[in-house]
């Protein structure tokens, strides 16, 4: 029934689709994948991670199908874009497939509800079964903000004890002028006011922070990020958001629309990211590796490359929803044939 459905939803524009997804998940009663093998999970960031694949930001953007993600499988979900106040993002339409590409243009521009009702949302799940599991909260700025720091903040004030880890996102290139907050001077200022922020408050002073980060960087950037991270106790990074960059070998007729570009043709550039970064932070920091993950095989190769954790979204609408279980056997396999005990053993080992 999951398949046959999921290739209806496929014969529909992408955002209608999505819609209807998201509609259809709040009804559907998923059994609980709560038997992970111990092999997948490891203890990070002071959580505990049943299985490294998570679904990435993007998908459930004001946290209304969380309990329904969770019974596909995931080992953790993060919510969001969260803006402060509610917007409607970018013109339509502002989603495209690129099925030759295994690959998706999106220039949505942080449509949501706002944080009033992800606040409202993510309070019920507290009397649901989700109450242990692992709920990040990826917050953005809104278009019209006058102080993009603020936003942040804000953020951090109204969710962050409902969350399990905040994820900073200041890589998304469909809100003007947001990337330029990972120039060195602007994110050093971002992080210490992010941290301070988080000492002040008491509920949320043990919260883990992640920065999202562009796959755009140059090697400069990519280091100053390393050092500023490493020298104010950021607890993760996360590598990457969507691309601006066209490579050549994209074969669909929507390579032509303006957005970030996702799914397989960012898998090499953005695990080529990763492999830097682990070095840069000497495996200090925690680091999700997302962009073009596929398979099982695409899971382990970016945990190889240097990540602890993985996530994605846009495998999802190319494959269906029975993915994840499928992936996490797949991982097994792959862990067992090298010898290893724990996922956590494979993490950089092509560093």
């Amino acid at each position: 029934m999951l398949d046959s459905s999921f290739k209806i939803l496929k014969l529909f524009p992408p955002e209608l689709a999505h819609s209807i997804s998201i509609k259809a998940l709040k009804y559907y009663n998923f059994n609980f994948d709560s038997n992970d093998d111990p092999m997948l999970s490891q203890h990070l960031i002071g959580l505990d991670f049943p299985n490294p694949i998570g679904l990435a930001a993007g998908f459930d953007k004001n946290a209304e199908v969380v309990k329904s993600m969770f019974g596909l499988g995931f080992g953790f979900i993060e919510v969001g874009t969260v803006t402060p106040k509610p917007q409607r993002g970018n013109q339509k339409p502002r989603i495209f497939r690129l099925d030759q590409d295994n690959a998706i243009i999106n220039s949505l521009g942080f449509n949501n509800k706002g944080s009033k009702k992800v606040k409202n949302n993510i309070s019920k799940l507290k009397n649901s079964l989700v109450t242990n599991r692992i709920v990040g909260i990826n917050l953005g700025k809104n278009k019209d903000s006058l102080n993009s720091i603020d936003d942040y903040l804000f953020g951090m004030e109204q969710l962050g004890n409902l969350a399990s880890y905040i994820t900073i996102n200041i890589s998304s290139p469909n809100t003007e002028g947001l990337r330029n907050l990972q120039l060195r001077g602007n994110i050093e200022n971002l992080i210490k006011q992010i941290i301070l922020k988080r000492e002040e408050i008491e509920s949320i002073n043990k919260k883990p922070v992640f920065i999202k980060i562009s796959p755009d960087l140059n090697e400069d950037q990519l280091r100053d990020i390393a050092l500023i991270s490493l020298a104010n106790n950021i607890d993760g990074l996360i590598l990457t958001n969507t691309t601006t960059n066209r490579t050549e070998t994209l074969l669909s007729k929507n390579k032509v629309q303006k957005g970030g570009l996702s799914g397989k043709p960012l898998f090499q550039t953005s695990n080529n990211i990763l492999r830097k970064m682990y070095n840069l932070t000497n495996g200090q920091i925690t680091l999700i590796g997302v962009g073009g993950i596929s398979n099982g095989s695409d899971c382990y190769e970016k945990i190889k490359s240097g990540a602890s954790l993985v996530q994605l979204y846009t495998a999802l609408t190319f494959s269906g929803p029975l993915l994840i279980s499928k992936m996490k056997k797949e991982l097994i396999d792959l862990i067992k044939t090298d010898g290893y005990k724990n996922i956590s053993d494979v993490i950089g080992k092509s560093v």
